[in-house]
């Protein structure tokens, strides 16, 4: 048997002054609609205030087909990779100089991040400034394809 049950009529007591009935004030009608409802009109402080980049465009995306995936490596990741290729057969010596192909690494840029120990000659699409400036210090060469 529940003892401490309390009564339904209790909930809706206190003054009516404000609103009259108790119905009167409950519901998104009284609350200038539901979340976000009238932020452009009748809740536009809030909007202001809470949310002021709300309405506008921002920035861009690009089509699909314009974007272009490129793979990269580092030169550090390179010259850890060059003793491993050479016993791959992945990479030729030419004129003392290990000559390595990107393509067949399956990578299209490289990138200058490290130090160039030795001379290497390095094919690729696409070379970042630093990455060929590196590589010309020490004797190498960045052959665009």
């Amino acid at each position: 048997m529940v003892v401490r049950k309390r009564k339904k009529h209790s909930r809706f007591r206190g003054y009516r002054t404000y609103h009259g009935s108790h119905k009167k004030w409950r519901g998104p009608g009284n609350h200038g609609g539901r979340g976000n409802v009238g932020l452009a009109h009748h809740k536009k402080g809030t909007m202001l205030k809470y949310d002021p980049e709300h309405f506008g465009k921002h920035g861009f995306k690009r089509h699909h087909s314009l974007m272009e995936d490129v793979r990269t490596i580092n030169l550090k990741e390179l010259y850890l990779m060059v003793d491993k290729l050479k016993d791959q057969k992945l990479v030729e010596e030419q004129d003392g100089k290990v000559k390595i192909a990107l393509a067949k690494l399956g990578y299209e840029k490289l990138l200058g991040t490290g130090k160039a120990i030795k001379p290497l000659i390095v094919e690729g699409k696409y070379f970042s400034k630093s990455a060929i400036k590196k590589l010309e210090e020490v004797g190498g060469k960045a052959v665009k394809i």
